[in-house]
């Protein structure tokens, strides 16, 4: 029997994946769109689709199978109660449930045969989940997490039956002992814990990095002439991110030996690791190793103690295309993963996109030490999507009715009929005219639907989107430049809004790669910059390697920004320097100024007056100081001098009084 183990640590982690126990008859993939498939293995087809509803925020890491019998229905009303059909269909769902960890920390149970989620593991855990296993007997799942911890569940109620502490830094993996007893944990340290007491009993060296793959080797030990606790002297394999050796550990009844006792060598990190276990001593492990570089080794090898050289694989299997009917070369097909057939002689293996993988069966009857297996990657995929969608009724369309095409909405022109087209181009023609040609023919079919233009001249938002996506997945230069060369906020806004969610990551590495150039693009690149970063946040925000994929646009703002200080103090003393200069001259230019007024104008009526008023002051003054030392003047003098003063105003009325001296004379 397979035991089957994924492992998706390093830089870029692969899709976590995993086969069915009990024949490998089906296949659990979990895509880069978030997206749970599983596939039946020996049709190659779609059997369940599942999108979890946080599936973006919370991507699945991790993917474990059921045992068979290993989830014990809930007893209902006593043993004696006869069963209804609905709980004897229950007993048979317990054998297709299937446990995903994601990167929130939760646990989803889904059952294949309801084709839905069954029920939530929910607060043991607050970080990623990196491992999930099922205990073979009495139906508990144990999980392990960044946070440290190890949790053990209970399936029936889905809560936290216990929980403890694992390792110093995250636990990475988990592997339960054949006898159901023993429990292996590993982050950097490999630990052997007693379920009973969640006690340690075995510690060994582990790897330098993460490990990512932990599997036992054997179910009872070389030398049977001991009695068997159920632990001591089995084997057990690991792997682990970033290593290309894969270690194998002997558990030993004594604890100062904690080193490996042998080990195998890959060209690559271990990304799935399958192997069939050795029930006896004559009968030697064959091994399955998946590498990141889409080989896949495969060993065969006795466990009889210490070996000190690396073994080196017995086969390396490539899958290439044939490179005669398109491609001139041949191209490598990335093998995702293997796993042995309930024969042990024949491998399925697993080869091209996660999305559409190809399952294929393979016999090891060969003694070469390298296959290379030629498969036409395209045509099986037609050939597999010709087969899924043979029950698939076309319906009938009416020519009014207007067909919605998968794509981005809104840029599915009108489907027109080849014969209507031709019928209003023979409609035209005239005896005496020439034979049109193929291209004005499909100008008048309207194919291609790209040349859609506004009032304004300008192409709509919608083909700008079209042309973007398609400069990106196909790297042309003109359109790209053709498209980011606008200069409209709106219209920036609105392709940014309206391009699909895959094609957000390839327009920042294109934006990226144009800010490093001539600063007068880069000044127009970053609006297009503040678009995708404003409009697409959420989903930028759910990648888990943005930071890496983003390291060069980091770099280059920090350059920027330094720089900017140093520009910005220069611009201040430049500035300061020419507005002084600048003044200098204008106090030099200036001619002198005449401080002489021009015109002086003098009123002469209040000057007189003012003049009179101070010597009448003066006057009655000095009077005042003759009054005072004489004494008051008599009242005869002072009538006579009344008299003389009325004579003198009414003359002046009258117009009697005249200023001539003579007439004054004259009169007298």
């Amino acid at each position: 029997m397979a035991a089957a183990g994924a492992a998706c640590g390093g830089d870029a982690p692969r899709a976590p994946c995993a086969f069915s126990p009990g024949g490998c008859r089906s296949l659990a993939l979990c895509g880069p769109d978030g997206r749970l498939r599983v596939w039946d293995t020996p049709s190659s087809r779609l059997q369940h689709e599942y999108v979890p509803s946080a599936h973006l925020s919370a991507a699945c890491t991790c993917l474990a199978w059921a045992p068979p019998g290993g989830r014990q229905p809930p007893s209902k009303e006593g043993p004696q109660r006869k069963k209804r059909k609905s709980e004897a269909a229950e007993a048979g769902e317990q054998f297709d449930l299937l446990a995903i960890g994601t990167a929130v920390g939760s646990i989803l149970l889904y059952s294949t045969v309801k084709g839905e989620l069954q029920s939530k593991l929910d607060g043991g855990h607050d970080n990623r989940i990196n491992s999930v296993r099922w205990h073979q007997d009495n139906g508990c799942l144990y999980s392990c997490s960044e946070d440290k911890h190890i949790v053990e569940w209970n399936t029936q109620t889905c809560k936290v039956k216990c929980k403890w502490k694992g390792d110093n830094s995250s636990v990475s993996c988990l592997c339960i002992s054949p006898d159901g007893k023993m429990l292996l944990s590993a982050g950097r340290t490999i630990k052997l814990w007693d379920l009973e007491t969640k006690e340690i009993y075995r510690n060994f060296t582990g790897h330098a990095t993460a490990v990512s793959a932990l599997l036992f080797t054997t179910v009872r030990p070389p030398n049977e002439s001991q009695p068997f606790d159920g632990i001591t002297g089995l084997y057990f394999l690991s792997g682990a991110a970033r290593d290309r050796l894969l270690s194998v550990w002997q558990i030993r009844s004594d604890r100062k030996d904690k080193n490996a006792v042998m080990s195998f060598t890959v060209t690559d990190e271990p990304v799935f690791v399958d192997l069939t276990m050795s029930e006896s001593k004559e009968e030697p492990v064959k091994l399955a190793v998946v590498c990141r570089d889409g080989q896949l080794h495969l060993f065969e090898h006795i466990l009889n103690g210490y070996c000190k050289k690396p073994l080196t694989s017995n086969c390396t299997i490539q899958i290439a295309t044939s490179g005669k009917d398109s491609d001139a070369t041949p191209k490598p097909v990335p093998i995702l993963a293997a796993a042995f057939c309930s024969d042990k002689q024949s491998l399925l293996l697993v080869y091209g996109n996660t999305l559409q993988p190809i399952i294929e069966r393979v016999s090891l009857n060969t003694t070469e030490s390298h296959i290379c297996l030629i498969r036409d990657v395209q045509k099986t995929m037609a050939l597999q999507t010709e087969m899924s969608v043979t029950k698939v009724k076309t319906p009938v369309v009416n020519k009014e009715a207007k067909v919605l095409v998968p794509g981005i909405p809104g840029h599915s022109a009108t489907i027109k009929s080849q014969s209507s087209g031709m019928q209003k181009i023979e409609s035209k023609r005239k005896p005496g005219d020439k034979e049109d040609s193929i291209e004005d023919r499909l100008g008048a079919m309207d194919i291609d639907t790209v040349k859609i233009k506004t009032k304004g001249g300008l192409p709509q938002t919608d083909s700008f989107a079209v042309l973007l996506v398609q400069g990106l997945e196909s790297n042309d230069p003109n359109i790209l430049n053709k498209v980011l060369q606008t200069r409209k906020d709106a219209l920036i806004k609105n392709t940014i809004a309206k391009i699909p969610v895959h094609a957000v990551i390839p327009l920042l590495h294109e934006i990226t790669k144009r800010l490093q150039g001539h600063p007068y693009s880069a000044s127009h690149m970053v609006r297009w910059l503040k678009s995708v970063f404003t409009i697409h946040a959420s989903y930028l925000s759910t990648l888990p390697d943005l930071v890496p994929q983003l390291g060069m646009l980091y770099q280059l703002m920090e350059s920027r920004v330094k720089t900017l200080q140093k520009l910005s103090r220069l611009h201040g003393k430049l500035y300061l320097i020419i507005t002084q200069v600048a003044a200098l001259e204008k106090i030099q230019d200036a001619t002198d100024i005449n401080q002489t007024a021009k015109l002086v104008y003098e009123e002469e009526s209040s000057e007189d007056g003012s003049e009179d008023e101070m010597i009448a002051d003066k006057d009655s003054d000095e009077n005042w100081d003759e009054d005072e030392e004489k004494g008051e003047q008599s009242d005869d003098e002072r009538g006579e001098q009344s008299d003389e003063q009325e004579m003198a105003v009414e003359k002046e009325i009258n117009g009697e009084s005249d200023l001539d001296p003579e007439n004054e004379s004259e009169e007298e």
